[in-house]
């Protein structure tokens, strides 16, 4: 739970652990996303319905469509779409899908710490999909992202 500052507690929104397939054979990758989304009130610049997903001119609107809800939805359609297929998984899915912000994130660390022996334990890889499209038909690949990690390389 958050505390505020006059003794009240907030609880913390919950965070969903998922998986399927356990082939020793295949790499496991871990996906995770956020649900949490940006404000909705029609002074923040909405055009449409913020409630309700809007399709203009091919593009789709509504709280949450690109930041974060449908890239994780991208992914549990690609598990349906090899299930419905009957197609050998290629991987072992892992998802974190949490209600608050990837950065600053109250709990999940913890939770990261308290899982690492058990749910992460198998994790070969993990893809973060909480990022932009350089057009219609070209994703970006991002190989960096905000965060607290540092590296030193010495070269010679």
């Amino acid at each position: 739970a958050l505390q505020l500052p006059d003794d009240q507690h907030l609880p913390l929104p919950p965070v969903i652990l998922g998986e399927l397939g356990k082939d020793p054979q295949n790499p496991t990758v871990c996906f995770y996303g956020h649900v949490d989304v940006q404000p909705a009130k029609k002074e923040d610049g909405w055009k449409t319905d913020p409630y309700t997903l809007t399709e203009i001119n091919g593009n789709l609107y509504g709280r949450g469509a690109t930041d974060n809800k449908g890239p994780i939805l991208a992914w549990i359609n690609a598990v349906e779409t090899f299930r419905a297929l009957k197609l050998a998984m290629p991987v072992n899915f892992k998802f974190v899908i949490e209600g608050m912000e990837e950065a600053g994130s109250l709990g999940l660390q913890k939770l990261l710490e308290e899982e690492k022996q058990c749910f992460f334990s198998n994790v070969d890889y993990i893809v973060i999909s909480d990022n932009l499209w350089l057009s219609k038909k070209k994703p970006a690949l991002t190989y960096g992202t905000r965060g607290n990690a540092c590296f030193f390389v010495e070269v010679r």
